[in-house]
């Protein structure tokens, strides 16, 4: 069973970048991320996960996070979530640990140093046992339970993505059958766009793109038909999973599992079993790079 986590943090590169290396770890399972106190807070309060990546020295002032957050934690929950630190400065490092943070990673974060992060996590998540135990008996075998099959799926070297809705009131709406555990994980997420009492059922593996029209969003799909959304490509960008889509320019966001091609000279990507090619901005260079890794963190094979 995989240790849910979330991201908060004011930088949304960051957050991409922390997410792609969490990737990696099959023991690891993405629910949601947040930039700023508020929002934070309430997510962790809402989906109490296991872990959580904070940034406690934003750029961004206003979005006032910081290691307030953890003591804020203990005034609602009786199992605070394993915290990391990711931040840009050591100047912090010793007040952090006071909080007993898991650990204090270092922006970028190194692939090798998150390994190490997580293996604290895991050895943290052992050692709430025995209070589990005195405390309630019986959490201590649902807790066990999870790390017995936490330490198989780490020997695993495969990635599973799951992927989380952000926000289940939209009209634009995820599956809330997956939401609930009922439909197999293995199963793909169903975008519904409804309009009038008119419910269309998409499956995200057949959606290539999705390209912006004015205040609307035409759904391109991999049979040739198009599906328009009144939503902007903005709506799209939030409450789609980012582990599958990404924005690579103003007018578009692509399916990652749909990428054949990408020429980073031309500044194109290009749509498998097609001749369909998408631009993509010097402005989302971030997020192409991220496809790049993903691709290549995967079965993959370079000549």
């Amino acid at each position: 069973m995989s240790q849910t986590y979330i991201i908060i943090d004011d930088d949304k590169g960051s957050i991409l970048k922390t997410q792609a290396v969490a990737e990696r770890f099959k023991n690891l399972s993405f629910v949601a991320s947040a930039n700023n106190y508020d929002d934070g807070l309430n997510l962790i309060l809402e989906h109490q996960p296991r872990l959580v990546f904070l940034e406690i020295d934003p750029a961004d002032k206003k979005s006032n996070l910081s290691l307030a957050l953890i003591n804020e934690l203990y005034r609602y929950l009786r199992i605070v979530p394993k915290i990391i630190v990711t931040t840009d400065k050591k100047d912090l490092a010793y007040e952090a640990l006071q909080y007993e943070v898991v650990d204090y990673l270092l922006k970028p974060v190194n692939i090798n140093d998150f390994r190490k992060a997580i293996l604290k996590f895991d050895r943290a998540i052992k050692s709430d046992l025995p209070y589990l135990e005195e405390k309630n008996p019986a959490a201590t075998f649902e807790v066990l339970d999870e790390v017995l099959v936490d330490e198989l799926e780490t020997a695993e070297n495969d990635v599973v993505v799951k992927d989380v809705p952000t926000d289940e009131n939209q009209s634009v709406t995820l599956s809330l059958a997956e939401v609930s555990g009922e439909i197999p994980k293995q199963q793909s997420l169903i975008i519904c766009v409804k309009s009038y009492g008119d419910y269309r059922y998409i499956d995200s593996e057949d959606v290539l793109y999705f390209e912006a029209d004015n205040n609307s969003t035409d759904i391109h799909l991999n049979n040739g038909e198009m599906i328009t959304a009144f939503k902007t490509l903005k709506h799209f960008e939030t409450v789609l999973p980012p582990t599958q889509f990404l924005r690579i320019h103003n007018s578009y966001i692509i399916n990652v599992n749909q990428v054949s091609r990408i020429h980073t000279g031309n500044t194109v990507c290009y749509i498998k079993n097609s001749t369909t090619k998408l631009p993509f901005s010097k402005s989302y260079k971030e997020n192409v790079d991220l496809i790049i890794s993903r691709i290549a963190s995967g079965n993959y094979l370079e000549i």
